[in-house]
């Protein structure tokens, strides 16, 4: 066993497993001091993850829902919560302007964005009433008209007419869900619309409406060619680092490999490379999980459900599981493997009107919940960080949320209001601090009461699930004879020596929480002085595409978007950037028409800061913290009408009170309704 398990380790010593990813939400996520801006609520806790060591968040889905929902229900692919439609702008995560300073707030602070993408099914055809969205010829749901509101076509009113001939980019119909001509199956995992239209990626499934007014021509892989430009325009726009996939059990594995390896090498300046991170969410057996990730080219790993198992039976075996049988239970391919414990998914509560836990809705959860409040849920976190794989820590684990009353109503930036459980805050900090991932995964010791697992040469971990009984065992090691260890979890002061036959007695605090610190269940000895860990602060880079299918032109929208007009120096607003005082921001322009010449405009509200013309690049240092917006126009009145693609790199504070800045304020002074209605043009009112 141990000689087979030190193969694997290094065999898949993997991609990103030194990386500690945060789930950054629950299911129905909400808190009234943030409504309809989760982004702004990640941007203020992001101080608070990079300090223990969290140098990934995993974020919900963050494209336009047909409501305010939680994101997996996605109706306009290119809306991140700038265009009015279904009579709203913004999406549960907040505005465009709020998700992209997330982004780079995020990154300000060292932690990559792991964005949640939906690419199974799509559902809300029709305007704010369903008006349009049904096509009498559809042979299964008739509701898959999608038709989207643009700079060109924004919506003027919500009848039928009007929803059919709005011209956003990615229009979908019924021929491009299951079932169609082109694949006439409607059952099974890859066919059944089990949350709304499913989206077929077999080359057949393309066509056009039988009663939209916009409706152009589809050709062959349809979808798997829009939804490819579409992952590159959203990695570009929002600059992505990782992806968490939904339901990758039920679309083609192949159509996922395509996605990947474009999102890896075909994105430009945004291209993620071999190390970019990304895991598919496959409910399934280890053999299952191990054919998926093969049959993906091991692009992406999965959540590996076989060692879930296993720490799930921690939490119930009362103290009688066998320990030692852990490691045979992770799935064979690791190579990008995602421990876990709890998610949005496994983790259903019933609360009362304060948000604390009142039951479970056992009936919605994918698998069985562990209770955060079980005195064993420090042993499933160190088993999670101890074997191979990047491990994914859940939001309401890390901080209490279920007792305190306040899950609605508190501030993200006060500890003493949204207080973190010390013992995964520790399991976190000394897997970073130690750098576990940079030894072979080994098992020097297991038995049914304790299991140990050596990171070579850089971590013991042992975890126990005896309730009562301090756990005493003297194993081989790689570290080297005559190395003082201690235990960085501060359940014993006490230290070890390895001897000259390299072996090391450690000791291993049993679940009651009577060790010191309050520590349960596990111990993580290494050397005195740890190696240490240094967050990758970094600017941010994300580009936005200029062109009349994508942003709104409509008063309630972001008013963003839209190509220079032809021969008119009228201004075309990009979008916005948070930055921080004397923090350098530079930019960069690709044209349709390089022979035509684009003037810059950045504003601090409604004043106009800085100007450059003609330009393709640029520079500028804004004396003030907060936002700056973006406006480009053509040079000359003579110049035809183009596409520009703007870069902007910047870097914001990383810690902001977001509610000190209005994201709504535009630069032309018409974000206030009566002013925008004054602007608008009468035939569009």
């Amino acid at each position: 066993m141990k000689l087979f398990l030190l193969v694997i380790g290094l065999l898949f010593l993997g991609v990103g497993q030194s990386k500690v990813l945060l789930q950054g939400f629950w299911w129905d996520f909400w808190n009234d001091n943030y409504p309809n801006a989760w982004a702004d609520y990640l941007a203020e806790l992001s101080p608070r993850l990079a300090e223990i060591g969290v140098d990934s968040v995993w974020v919900p889905p963050t494209i336009k829902n047909p409501g305010y929902w939680v994101g997996y229900a996605p109706f306009d692919h290119y809306d991140l919560g700038d265009k009015y439609q279904k009579g709203f702008t913004g999406t549960r995560i907040g505005t465009k302007d709020e998700l992209l300073r997330m982004v780079a707030i995020m990154h300000a602070n060292g932690i990559d964005v792991v964005q949640d993408g939906v690419l199974n099914h799509v559902t809300g055809a029709g305007a704010s009433d369903g008006s349009g969205g049904s096509d009498p010829a559809a042979w299964n749901d008739k509701y898959t008209n999608f038709r989207y509101v643009s700079f060109a076509t924004p919506a003027t009113t919500e009848n039928e007419a009007d929803y059919l001939s709005r011209a956003g980019r990615f229009p979908k119909n019924w021929e491009n869900f299951h079932n169609n001509p082109g694949h006439d199956c409607l059952s099974g995992d890859i066919c059944a619309g089990y949350w709304g239209p499913d989206v077929c990626y077999y080359p057949g499934a393309y066509g056009q409406s039988s009663n939209a007014i916009h409706n152009p021509p589809q050709s062959s892989d349809y979808m798997r060619n829009e939804v490819r430009s579409w992952l590159i325009w959203y990695k570009k726009q929002m600059g992505i680092d990782g992806w968490r996939f939904d339901a990758v059990k039920h679309f083609l594995p192949s159509a996922m490999e395509d996605f990947l390896y474009n999102l890896q090498f075909s994105a430009g300046w945004a291209s993620g490379g071999d190390e970019m991170f990304a895991v598919g969410e496959y409910v399934g057996g280890g053999a299952e999980l191990d054919n998926w990730c093969a049959s993906v080219q091991n692009r992406a790993g999965t959540f590996d459900f076989g060692l879930r198992g296993s720490i799930y039976g921690i939490i119930t075996g009362n103290g009688n599981f066998d320990m030692g049988s852990i490691p045979g239970a992770q799935q064979g391919n690791r190579l990008r493997t995602v421990p876990f414990v709890n998610n949005h998914d496994t983790f259903r509560p019933i609360l009362t009107t304060d948000g604390n836990y009142n039951g479970w809705d056992t009936s919605q959860e994918l698998a069985a919940h562990i209770d955060p409040y079980d005195g064993r849920l420090s042993a499933a976190y160190a088993v999670a960080f101890a074997v191979d794989g990047t491990p994914t820590v859940f939001i309401e684990d890390l901080f209490d949320l279920g007792k305190l009353g306040n899950r609605f109503t508190h501030d993200p930036k006060v500890a003493a209001q949204l207080p973190m459980r010390s013992d995964i805050a520790n399991i976190i900090w000394c897997h970073q601090h130690l750098r576990f991932k940079e030894g072979a995964y080994k098992v020097p010791h297991g038995s049914g009461d304790l299991l140990v697992i050596e990171r070579s040469g850089k971590a013991i971990i042992g975890v126990t699930d005896s309730w009562t009984a301090w756990q005493t065992v003297t194993i081989g090691t790689d570290f080297p004879a005559g190395t003082v260890l201690k235990d960085h979890s501060g359940a014993t002061v006490e230290t070890a020596t390895v001897g000259g036959d390299k072996t090391v007695t450690i000791k291993v605090p049993p679940c009651n929480g009577e060790a010191l610190n309050g520590r349960r269940c596990y111990a993580i000895w290494g050397p005195l002085t740890p190696p240490g860990y240094t967050a990758n602060v970094r600017e941010t880079t994300q580009e936005w595409e200029m062109a009349d299918d994508l942003g709104d032109s409509h008063p309630l929208s972001l008013q963003q978007g839209g190509q220079l007009p032809a021969y008119s120096v009228e201004t075309r607003t990009v979008g916005k950037i948070f930055v921080a005082a004397s923090s350098p921001v530079t930019f960069y322009l690709f044209l349709s028409d390089s022979l035509n010449g684009v003037t810059v405009e950045l504003y601090n509200d409604q004043t106009l800061v800085h100007s450059e013309s003609p330009s393709v690049t640029g520079s500028y240092t804004p004396n003030f913290t907060g936002w700056l917006t973006i406006k480009v126009r053509n040079t000359e009145a003579t110049s035809p009408g183009q596409i520009v693609w703007v870069v902007m790199t910047y870097k914001p504070p990383a810690q902001v009170t977001t509610d000190l800045f209005d994201s709504k304020l535009n630069a032309t002074g018409d974000w206030d309704l009566y002013h925008r209605m004054v602007n608008w043009p009468p035939s569009k009112l």
